[in-house]
Protein backbone atom coordinates (compact mmCIF):
# COMPACT_ATOMS: atom_id res chain seq x y z
CA UNK A 1 0.00 0.00 0.00
CA UNK A 2 1.29 3.58 -0.73
CA UNK A 3 1.66 5.74 1.85
CA UNK A 4 0.38 9.45 1.37
CA UNK A 5 3.80 11.70 1.94
CA UNK A 6 3.86 14.90 3.24
CA UNK A 7 5.54 17.40 0.02
CA UNK A 8 7.52 19.43 2.43
CA UNK A 9 9.65 16.19 3.84
CA UNK A 10 9.46 14.12 0.19
CA UNK A 11 11.60 14.56 -2.93
CA UNK A 12 10.26 12.54 -5.98
CA UNK A 13 12.95 10.42 -7.81
CA UNK A 14 12.10 8.43 -10.90
CA UNK A 15 13.17 4.80 -10.50
CA UNK A 16 11.61 3.72 -14.11
CA UNK A 17 10.04 4.88 -17.39
CA UNK A 18 8.09 2.98 -19.84
CA UNK A 19 7.01 4.70 -23.10
CA UNK A 20 3.49 4.23 -24.56
CA UNK A 21 2.83 4.72 -28.19
CA UNK A 22 0.65 7.51 -27.87
CA UNK A 23 3.65 10.12 -26.43
CA UNK A 24 2.88 9.00 -22.77
CA UNK A 25 5.45 8.12 -20.34
CA UNK A 26 4.55 5.69 -17.29
CA UNK A 27 6.55 7.42 -14.73
CA UNK A 28 7.63 5.05 -11.35
CA UNK A 29 8.67 6.60 -8.49
CA UNK A 30 10.71 6.11 -5.24
CA UNK A 31 7.74 6.05 -3.33
CA UNK A 32 6.47 3.26 -5.03
CA UNK A 33 3.67 5.12 -7.04
CA UNK A 34 3.39 4.77 -10.63
CA UNK A 35 2.22 8.20 -12.62
CA UNK A 36 1.04 8.44 -16.27
CA UNK A 37 2.66 11.40 -17.90
CA UNK A 38 1.16 13.33 -21.80
CA UNK A 39 4.62 14.33 -23.27
CA UNK A 40 2.10 14.96 -26.03
CA UNK A 41 1.28 18.61 -25.39
CA UNK A 42 4.57 19.67 -24.91
CA UNK A 43 6.13 18.37 -28.52
CA UNK A 44 5.69 21.56 -30.57
CA UNK A 45 8.04 22.73 -33.64
CA UNK A 46 10.72 25.48 -32.62
CA UNK A 47 10.84 24.37 -29.36
CA UNK A 48 13.16 21.82 -27.49
CA UNK A 49 11.05 18.95 -27.60
CA UNK A 50 10.48 18.82 -31.20
CA UNK A 51 13.08 15.98 -31.47
CA UNK A 52 10.31 14.14 -29.99
CA UNK A 53 7.52 14.17 -32.65
CA UNK A 54 9.33 11.13 -34.42
CA UNK A 55 7.99 8.64 -31.78
CA UNK A 56 10.92 6.05 -32.55
CA UNK A 57 13.24 8.92 -31.61
CA UNK A 58 10.89 9.65 -28.44
CA UNK A 59 10.75 5.69 -27.34
CA UNK A 60 14.21 5.30 -28.23
CA UNK A 61 16.04 8.23 -26.41
CA UNK A 62 13.66 8.26 -23.01
CA UNK A 63 15.78 8.18 -20.17
CA UNK A 64 16.55 8.16 -16.38
CA UNK A 65 18.72 11.51 -15.98
CA UNK A 66 19.30 13.06 -12.96
CA UNK A 67 16.73 11.00 -11.48
CA UNK A 68 14.02 12.49 -13.37
CA UNK A 69 12.23 12.17 -17.01
CA UNK A 70 14.82 12.91 -19.56
CA UNK A 71 15.55 12.07 -23.33
CA UNK A 72 19.10 11.03 -24.34
CA UNK A 73 19.39 13.91 -27.33
CA UNK A 74 22.95 13.81 -27.20
CA UNK A 75 23.16 9.78 -26.85
CA UNK A 76 25.72 9.96 -24.07
CA UNK A 77 23.60 10.15 -21.18
CA UNK A 78 25.01 13.67 -20.49
CA UNK A 79 22.92 16.38 -18.66
CA UNK A 80 23.40 19.78 -20.78
CA UNK A 81 22.83 17.64 -24.06
CA UNK A 82 19.09 15.92 -22.62
CA UNK A 83 15.76 17.24 -22.32
CA UNK A 84 13.95 16.82 -19.02
CA UNK A 85 11.27 17.28 -17.13
CA UNK A 86 10.41 18.45 -13.80
CA UNK A 87 9.62 15.82 -11.41
CA UNK A 88 7.50 17.55 -9.07
CA UNK A 89 5.11 18.34 -12.30
CA UNK A 90 4.66 14.78 -12.95
CA UNK A 91 4.09 13.38 -9.21
CA UNK A 92 1.20 16.23 -9.27
CA UNK A 93 -0.70 13.55 -11.83
CA UNK A 94 -2.62 11.30 -10.18
CA UNK A 95 -1.52 7.54 -9.62
CA UNK A 96 -2.90 4.90 -11.79
CA UNK A 97 -2.18 1.35 -11.84
CA UNK A 98 1.12 -0.86 -13.12
CA UNK A 99 0.67 -1.48 -16.54
CA UNK A 100 3.55 -4.16 -16.64
CA UNK A 101 1.35 -6.27 -14.11
CA UNK A 102 0.82 -7.18 -10.41
CA UNK A 103 2.32 -3.85 -9.18
CA UNK A 104 6.21 -4.36 -8.42
CA UNK A 105 7.96 -2.26 -10.28
CA UNK A 106 10.39 -4.26 -13.08
CA UNK A 107 13.77 -3.32 -10.87
CA UNK A 108 12.11 -5.21 -7.97
CA UNK A 109 10.98 -8.25 -10.49
CA UNK A 110 14.16 -8.12 -12.04
CA UNK A 111 17.35 -7.50 -9.54
CA UNK A 112 15.25 -8.03 -6.10
CA UNK A 113 15.05 -4.41 -5.48
CA UNK A 114 12.41 -4.06 -2.87
CA UNK A 115 10.55 -0.32 -2.85
CA UNK A 116 8.27 -1.88 0.06
CA UNK A 117 7.98 0.16 3.24
CA UNK A 118 8.53 -0.86 6.34
CA UNK A 119 5.59 -0.71 8.45
CA UNK A 120 6.04 1.31 11.58
CA UNK A 121 7.12 -0.66 14.95
CA UNK A 122 4.58 -1.16 17.93
CA UNK A 123 4.82 0.02 21.17
CA UNK A 124 3.70 -3.12 22.50
CA UNK A 125 6.55 -3.87 24.68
Amino acid sequence: MIQKIEKTEFWPKVLQVVPTDDYKVYVYFNDGSVRLFDVKPLIKRETVFEPLFDLGFFKSKLAIINDTVAWDIGGNRNPQKCVDLDPFVIFEKPAVSDPLGDGLMVAEKIIGYNLSIPPEESDDS
